[in-house]
């Protein structure tokens, strides 16, 4: 474990990963906090994970790689079939979320066979200068509501705002 940072995901961190990602070809799109931060173009905030949703036909080429990364899965009690939650010997952490993808329908994407549109992941972003795909802003601000709201969650929507000149979600107004 490294010392000193709490197991925190830092950008050079998240740029190795990229690189093996892209080495690997597997589709993939950045959400959370890096995904928020991808969009803006700068690292607006410390991390503890990196949400990564990826194509579900990739799921096996993604795990290797992790695996070869020295990345061992984690049970949590969100762990399922479409999220398992992987963890490296520095304590860094991978939350890898699974989309299905329906050829003959263009216009949705599944995960965990709840639909939703394809734009959603039309976002565009950069960390550590390379571009990656992500979840759009408005799409940041949906997944951002409707649970119980942690100062993270209140740092990214009120920046996506900001950045975005989007209005400030009911359930962000009083924070």
């Amino acid at each position: 474990m490294r010392k000193g940072d709490d197991n925190e995901m830092k950008e050079h961190d998240v740029v190795d990963l990229l690189k093996s990602i892209e080495e690997i070809n597997v589709p993939t799109w950045i959400g959370g906090g890096w995904g928020v931060d991808a969009l803006v173009g700068f690292q607006s905030r410390p991390h503890n994970d990196i949400d990564i949703y990826i194509d579900s036909t990739g799921a096996d080429a993604f795990i290797k790689m992790l695996e070869q990364k020295n990345y061992v899965e984690i049970k949590t009690e969100f762990t399922n079939n479409v999220h398992s939650v992987w963890r490296n010997p520095e304590g860094l952490t991978v939350d890898v979320h699974l989309l299905d993808f329906d050829e003959n329908d263009t216009e949705a994407f599944y995960f965990d066979k709840e639909p939703y549109p394809s734009y959603v992941l039309d976002g565009k972003g950069k960390i550590g200068g390379i571009p990656v795909n992500c979840f759009t802003a408005e799409a940041q601000l949906l997944f951002h509501q409707g649970y119980e709201h942690g100062e993270n969650d209140i740092h990214d929507v009120l920046l996506l705002c900001k950045t975005f000149k989007l209005e400030l979600p009911e359930d962000y107004k009083d924070k």
